[in-house]
């Protein structure tokens, strides 16, 4: 059973950054793409970014120039490193890993971005 555990949510200020990580229970390289979703208050579930097994990135638009995904394989580890925060930003974001017609989920962390 693979686990994936976020941290680094929190509250900060509208213009701040906030580096999300996302630690694996075991190797990433089999990974075929990893990647950051979200989900506001009443909204449904949304993509952020994805990051593929050939370093290729993909970005929605709301976030393309302010976020940056990575991943880190030696220590199977993904971030998402968030710059310019807006209130829109607010809500809990989620890791995921696809592996062949596996889907895998960590549990979420809170982004709260207000004044």
């Amino acid at each position: 059973q693979v686990q994936l555990e976020e941290s680094g949510g929190g509250l900060v200020q509208p213009g701040g950054s906030l580096t999300l990580s996302c630690a694996v229970s075991r190797t990433i390289f089999s990974f075929y793409v990893m990647g950051w979703y979200r989900q506001a208050p009443g909204k449904q579930r949304e993509l952020v970014a994805q990051i593929f097994s050939d370093v290729s990135r993909y970005y929605t638009d709301s976030v393309k120039g302010r976020f940056t995904i990575s991943r880190d394989n030696p220590r199977n580890t993904l971030h998402l490193q968030m710059n310019s925060l807006k209130p829109e930003d607010t809500a809990v974001y989620y890791c995921n890993a696809k592996e062949g017609d596996m889907n895998y989920w960590g549990r979420g962390t809170l982004v709260t971005v207000s004044s």
